[in-house]
């Protein structure tokens, strides 16, 4: 382990940041491995009165961002970039004389070569250990605690969480418990755009569901993403723009396949949700049948497909993940049988979604 060295003491601390402009910009990391832990460093800080997230003060001519790359690569030797800016917390003066402005990045999830080099790198000054969140929630001062907690929602939410001495506040779209959130909205003290930021979000897509001369169903691999799963033709839904599921999968086919057609009617509407993340809602429409010029003019990205191939009901297992599978079996059914659109939980019907096991 690499020695630490001597910190300030608490008077060293407060007479450094009593010399400071007010208020006192910091910048802190939420280091990520890719088993999703985080580093922690083992000592104390001063300034929170247990350890703390990796960081410390921005220098005068520094942005946060820069200001928190210098101080990963000497206390810790970690040289990783700086990324998202996931949570800023506003703590007002205390002991320390300085009120103080912390911005909270996310740095990783680091690769495997680079996450073992920590916690003791060649050249780092500070010892620091790998935690899962929930343990790590129990090392960290409350305040600390608050923030890793409300970073870590907005990272896996797509969101941003705002704070006030480590509380969430209203109008943060992450950070909040279901129970605060649902007293806030009661009350009535809440402002449109706040309430807005306040509830729950969810991602759209639209897929086609194609199929060749012999029946079997059109797939894309993309380039992205774990390795040898395909997908259905289609992606998300500009919502933002005003643009409609309909609409989104046509111009997905005519960017993914280089095909313009209208897609046909819609089969089944999937819901599926993870626990922490955005709910993701996907309209999946009838592309009909690709007689073979039509399938010999298919032409792919390949910045973001590695290719295109059709596969046999059977073959799907080995192809697409267990969800996507459900739902490709159900709307070929409900094309068949003239059914439809179907209600779909994870690719199951939503009749038996509350007796199925969690989605894998």
């Amino acid at each position: 382990m690499t020695a630490e060295p001597d910190r300030p003491s608490p008077d060293a601390v407060r007479a450094d940041r009593a010399a400071r402009p007010a208020p006192l910009v910091t910048a802190a990391a939420v280091v990520l491995d890719a088993r999703g832990r985080v580093l922690v460093p083992a000592g104390a800080d001063p300034s929170e009165g247990g350890p703390g997230l990796p960081g410390g003060p921005v220098g005068e001519r520094e942005t946060p961002e820069e200001g928190l790359a210098r101080r990963l690569a000497r206390d810790l030797g970690l040289r990783a970039p700086v990324g998202r800016l996931l949570a800023v917390d506003s703590r007002p003066g205390g002991p320390h004389g300085r009120s103080l402005i912390v911005h909270v990045h996310l740095v990783g999830p680091l690769a495997a070569e680079a996450a073992a080099a920590l916690p003791a790198p060649a050249g780092a000054t500070v010892s620091a250990r790998w935690l899962p969140p929930d343990e790590a929630y129990g090392v960290l001062p409350t305040r600390g605690a608050s923030r890793l907690r409300a970073a870590l929602a907005a990272l896996y939410t797509g969101s941003f969480a705002h704070l006030a001495d480590g509380v969430p506040q209203p109008g943060s779209p992450a950070g909040l418990d279901r129970d605060r959130r649902a007293a806030l909205e009661h009350s009535g003290s809440l402002d449109s755009a706040s309430h807005r930021a306040n509830r729950p979000k969810s991602l759209t897509a639209a897929s086609v569901l194609f199929a060749g001369p012999d029946g079997g169903v059109l797939l894309v691999r993309p380039a992205y993403g774990r390795s040898g799963r395909h997908q259905l033709p289609g992606g998300g839904v500009d919502s933002d723009l005003g643009e409609t599921p309909r609409a989104a999968a046509r111009r997905e086919v005519l960017e993914e396949l280089g095909l313009d057609i209208a897609p046909g009617r819609l089969l089944a509407v999937n819901w599926s949700h993870k626990p922490g993340r955005p709910a993701r809602i996907r309209f999946l429409y009838d592309g009909g049948i690709l007689d073979s010029p039509a399938l010999d003019r298919i032409r792919v990205p390949p910045a973001e497909l590695l290719g295109w191939r059709t596969a046999a009901p059977a073959e799907l297992r080995s192809l697409v993940a267990p969800s996507l599978r459900r739902q490709i079996k159900a709307c070929l059914s409900a094309r068949e049988a003239g059914s439809g659109p179907l209600e779909l939980h994870a690719g199951r019907p939503a009749r038996n979604a509350e007796e199925a096991p969690p989605d894998l």
